[in-house]
Formats: structure tokens, sequence, C-alpha cells
């Protein structure tokens, strides 16, 4: 589709993929430059923290209380009404699919209402884009995404054109961060506390494997890692605070060997993928904001040549101005999708690419 003339777009977001209920206002002008006018985020940690993990019925059930409220917030944060707007951008999916039903709805609704646009985003191209707003990077570029439901690599070669380059064949980092916190009886969330058990631990005391290091290939696995981290609890049971800083520590130390080394591999890779240089290595998810991943990735971005870039940590874990940006770049470029595109719980970033669904190694979580 050829791109529209240029013009300046706002748009309303809307994000309810999991357990934070969000939503914002962001303005991009006919140059492309972006500006977050409002971004009202509320956290429902205190709901699921009993549980040491996010319930869906529960996370579903505070999204319908609250997003209309937060929705009001945003437009009065950023002194708009519905009459200003060019579209509502909401998440589609991946994610829970009672929360992502809240969202779509409510933003079907809105834009019903006013007779606005609605664009019916994935929640990953929303990281996959957000360095675009916040340090205006040009294509394409290298992003590693790390959540508590994914873990890849994929080359970003512009709006709408996402290439992996390596996923995880079992769990995602996130998922492995806070399983272990409730392995090690941490509280919820589980990755901010392994991190902060982890800084006055010693990552050297327990020898915990470094799944898939050296592989060939650029994709992760850390469920071995889970499985050695419960071997090693189970033997030194009942744990001091000592075992469970060390624990964390070795934990942490394990993983961030692992990401290092399977972005170095993809790094490697992606000139022969994509055909020129990535401009940077970006970082993006709620793992992202782990100081010491943060630091391992810096080092190999300087040995390396490449810029490193992560967006501030409020704008890595799950926000609504990611969205509202992703929509207003699809359409500047003209790729506005189907306003009737439903909620779904899977949806894979590059969708041209091989399912990855069934038996095998790389099995439905791929």
């Amino acid at each position: 589709m050829t791109p529209p003339p240029a013009r300046a777009f706002t748009l309303l977001g809307i994000e309810t993929s999991c357990d934070e209920t969000a939503a914002a206002v962001v303005e991009r002008d006919a140059d492309g430059k972006g500006t977050i006018l409002s971004d009202i985020v509320l956290s429902q940690i205190e709901e699921h923290a009993a549980f040491g993990g996010v319930v869906p019925e529960i996370a579903a059930r505070a999204h319908v209380e609250a997003l209309d409220g937060v929705v009001r917030a945003a437009l009065k944060d950023a002194g708009k009404d519905l009459g200003n707007l060019d579209g509502v951008a909401v998440t589609a999916g991946p994610g829970l699919i009672g929360g992502l039903l809240v969202g779509v709805m409510t933003a079907r609704a809105v834009a019903a209402a006013r007779g606005l646009p609605l664009l019916p985003l994935n929640h990953l191209e929303g990281h996959a884009l957000t360095a675009t707003l916040t340090d205006a990077l040009a294509f394409p570029y290298l992003l590693l995404l790390v959540s508590g439901g994914h873990t890849q690599l994929v080359a970003v070669e512009g709006v709408g054109h996402y290439r992996r380059l390596g996923t995880t064949v079992d769990d995602a980092l996130g998922e492995a961060f806070d399983k272990t916190a409730k392995l090690l009886r941490l509280p919820y969330p589980g990755g901010p506390n392994v991190e902060r058990a982890a800084g006055s631990g010693d990552a050297h005391r327990f020898a915990l494997p470094r799944p898939l290091k050296g592989a060939p290939s650029c994709d992760f696995s850390f469920s071995g890692l889970k499985t050695a981290l419960r071997i090693e609890a189970e033997a030194h049971a009942p744990l001091s605070d000592d075992d469970v800083a060390d624990l964390a520590a070795s934990f942490q130390a394990a993983a961030v060997e692992v990401v290092e080394d399977r972005t170095r591999a993809a790094l490697e890779r992606f000139l022969d993928a994509v055909g020129s240089e990535p401009t940077a290595l970006v970082v993006a998810g709620g793992v992202a904001a782990n100081e010491s991943i943060r630091a391992r990735l810096t080092a190999l971005c300087d040995k390396a040549g490449i810029r490193f870039v992560a967006p501030p940590p409020r704008l890595c874990t799950d926000n609504a101005a990611m969205i509202a940006w992703a929509g207003a770049e699809r359409l500047a470029a003209g790729l506005a999708p189907d306003a009737d595109l439903p909620a779904r719980a899977r949806w894979p970033l590059d969708e041209a690419a091989a399912p990855l669904v069934g038996a095998g190694l790389k099995g439905a979580k791929a």
C-alpha cells in the first residue's frame, strides 16, 4: 500500500493483555516525531500477589472495573477529547484472552461511537517499535524481547516487517524469573525480587547450566536451568537467607550469560539474514529492566561497536503508549490493520515465518 501524504496523527492506545490496565494518548507529527501526551498504567500487583502470579480471571475482572476510568484519565491528562483523535489503537493479542476481550470491546465501542478508525494491534509490535518513539531509531535493528511470555530475537526491518532470528524453545525468561522467585519463596512480582536477592548473593556458589550456550542457532532454553535450580534448592532445604541469595545470584548469572551468548549469535547472523548491518541492539519487555542484563548487553555492544538502546523502564513493561505509537506508525505508513481482527491469545509477530506450533523440540510455546 502506498503511504498517505505526510500528516500528524493523534491516537488513543489501550493495553489490557496481562495485569496492567493502561491507556495513553500519543501524537506523531508530520515529520515522524512522537510525543507522549499521557500515559496511565494501573497495576494489579496487589490483586495477584497472594497467588504468586497472574490469575487470568482476576485480571479480566479488574480490567472491566478500571478501564473506563483509565481511558478518561488518559484523555484528561492529554488535554484531549474523543473529537481530537485520529484513531483508537488496542492490543488484540497475544495475551490473556479475557483481558484482551475487555480492551478490544472497549476500543471498538469508543471507535464506533465517534466514527474513528479502529486499529487492533499485536502487543509485540508495540515493543518492537518503542525505540523509534524514544530514540528516533532508524531501521533495521535487532530487537531482544524479554518478558514474562516471550523471549525472542527479532530483526525489525520496518513497520510491519519483522524477521524472527531466535526464540525460546520452552519457557520465557520472565517466566523463569517468576518461577525462581516462587521456588525461593520471594514476593511477587518475581523478577525484581530475584534481582534484589541476587545483589547480596554469591553467583559462583552453585554451578547451574547455561542451556544452548554456544549452539549454532539463536534460540533460548530456560526449562533445564529452572530444573537445576530446583534440585539445588531441594538439596539444601530448609533454605537460609544466604542460601536464597546465593541461589538467586547463581540463577541470574546463568540467565544473563545465556542472554549475552544468544544475542551475540544473532548479531553475527544479522547481516546474512537481513542484508545490512543493524543500526542498534534494542532491548524491550519487562525483563529488560534487569540491570545485570542491561550492563552485560551494553558491554557486548561496546565491544561490537554497535549502539545499545534501552527505552525507559516504564516503556519496557506493558503500557499503552507503545500501542498508540505503533498504531500511528501504521497509519503513517498506510498499513492500518483490519478493524475486524479478533482478540487472540497467540499471535506471532513474524506472521510470514513457518509455524512452530506442534510436537518436538519447538513446541506450542515457541
